[in-house]
């Protein structure tokens, strides 16, 4: 194939985790920032489930000031004071500070009543309330969906309830406060349908898709790796490919979850071992040869959702999302995935040695 460039605007991702402060041996901002630019991202929104949580004006200007980032950085701000469910953060203050978005990303707000205050501020100021979709009530100590492997081992089993109740609940807030509601890292394909059901309704209503999601099934997981352990977890063959269905429809777009752990915390199996799963440096290369490769996704579209449609959710007060460098990728160019190349300081990813043929072009 020849290799071919093309440029568009800058490549978003609104879900990324840097763990500083808190966890700096995972990912520090410039660790995380450098392996952003060399997976070809210009603009990066950063999680608030930091030690301490970003809950605070000083976090969310820490992260935004912070010196020598080959990046933009718009940081996240908690939905409620310390990411604990129990009490709104200081939202007005936060949105002034120069926060992107609310998330207690990590976390879901269980509590009805403090997530729709929240939902209720959040409209006021037009911003958009971020969710992680897991219900703990239904989760009950799930580790993996239903699938050969889980049989094997006796796995928890995560049902896609856990998903669908957490979004039936949103949704109904979302309709009843009018606040933009995102969905983060989607997973099943009874929760897809859920999402195009409430843009058909007219509800101002988005969510994501990780390309880890895009990528792999649970059914394809081999042995006790915990390399494949994220949440939410990777759905069946079924799910994937409503994942797939709904991106190239423009239902979904794309997000990384970036979720740097070191080797200590991802060697203990699935039952024991954290949640996450690195993609930065190989988001590009991962969502191209899903979307555009397998399932003849148009370039432009596989752009946009990258860049236009991310941009949608991002209070950008300062203007810096039309300062933006470009994105320029080289399509068939055919490369290995190689973790010692890696900027990023983990390594927890199942990619070693995958090929691609669409890749950043190197600075």
């Amino acid at each position: 194939m020849k290799t071919v460039e093309r440029e568009f605007p800058g490549f978003v991702d609104v879900h990324v985790h840097f763990r500083d402060p808190g966890m700096p041996g995972a990912e520090t901002m410039h660790s995380g920032a450098e392996a952003a630019r060399r997976g070809g991202m210009a603009g990066v929104v950063t999680m608030p489930n930091t030690t301490p949580a970003g809950d605070s004006v000083e976090w969310i200007r820490r992260q935004i000031e912070a010196p020598g980032l080959p990046v933009a950085i718009f940081p996240s701000a908690c939905i409620t004071r310390g990411r604990l469910g129990r009490e709104v953060s200081q939202m007005e203050g936060l949105a002034e500070a120069g926060a992107a978005f609310f998330t207690d990303d990590g976390a879901y707000v269980a509590d009805d009543k403090v997530m729709e205050e929240a939902m209720k501020r959040a409209a006021d100021l037009n911003m958009c309330i971020c969710e992680h979709a897991m219900d703990p009530k239904a989760l009950a100590g799930g580790v993996i969906r239903d699938c050969p492997l889980a049989r094997k081992l006796g796995l928890g089993i995560v049902s896609p309830q856990v998903e669908t109740v957490a979004i039936a609940r949103d949704l109904r807030l979302c309709r009843e406060t009018g606040c933009r509601l995102h969905i983060q890292h989607i997973s099943t394909a009874e929760g897809v349908e859920m999402i195009r059901s409430a843009q058909r309704e007219g509800l101002p209503v988005t969510a994501e898709a990780t390309p880890h999601h895009l990528l792999l099934s649970c059914e394809e997981i081999k042995a006790d790796d915990a390399a494949y352990k994220m949440a939410p977890p990777l759905g069946n063959h079924e799910d994937r490919a409503e994942l797939r269905r709904a991106v190239k429809d423009g239902v979904l777009f794309f997000a990384t979850d970036h979720a740097p752990h070191p080797a200590s915390s991802k060697s203990l199996g699935f039952a024991k071992s954290a949640n996450g799963i690195i993609g930065l440096e190989t988001a590009i290369p991962i969502t191209f040869e899903v979307m555009v490769m397998e399932e003849g996704m148009s370039v432009d579209a596989w752009a946009r959702a990258w860049w236009e449609l991310p941009r949608t959710i991002i209070r950008d007060a300062e203007g810096r999302l039309a300062s933006l460098g470009r994105t320029i990728v080289e399509i068939g160019r055919e490369r290995k995935v190689d973790m010692k190349r890696f900027a990023s300081l983990s390594r927890n990813c199942p990619y070693e040695g995958m090929s691609f043929c669409c890749w950043p072009k190197e600075a």
